[in-house]
């Protein structure tokens, strides 16, 4: 039981150290207000309603922006061994750039990337 006293003990005073600073938190915080406490437009009063819908238009340009994003995350880790793989590797990789693009076209000739 000795040998597990030195690890007991930081346990503790850990424990002691969080109650410590969970009571300093209650003891000195102010009461917000419930309006800006809202994670909603970052405290302004609300115009409408959270949950509200959004317009059509926004839906094609989360897409090409998924697009662009699982781009990136190919694209690092493809970055490290590039040079381990060779010309293989870049090849691969402009294919997969070239089928991005071939959406990306699609999308601009769709008119998805218009605002009006």
């Amino acid at each position: 039981m000795s040998s597990y006293l030195g690890a007991l003990s930081v346990l503790g005073s850990a424990l002691l150290g969080l109650g410590a600073l969970h009571l300093l938190a209650r003891l000195t915080a102010v009461a917000p207000d419930p309006v800006q406490s809202l994670p909603f437009l970052s405290g302004h009063d609300p115009t409408e309603h959270a949950l509200s819908r959004f317009h059509v238009r926004w839906y094609p340009v989360t897409l090409i922006f998924l697009a662009f994003d699982v781009e990136m995350l190919f694209m690092y880790p493809w970055a490290v061994v590039v040079a381990q793989s060779g010309a293989g590797a870049v090849v691969e990789m402009f294919v997969f750039l070239g089928v991005l693009l071939a959406g990306v076209a699609w999308a601009w000739r769709e008119g998805a990337l218009r605002w009006v």
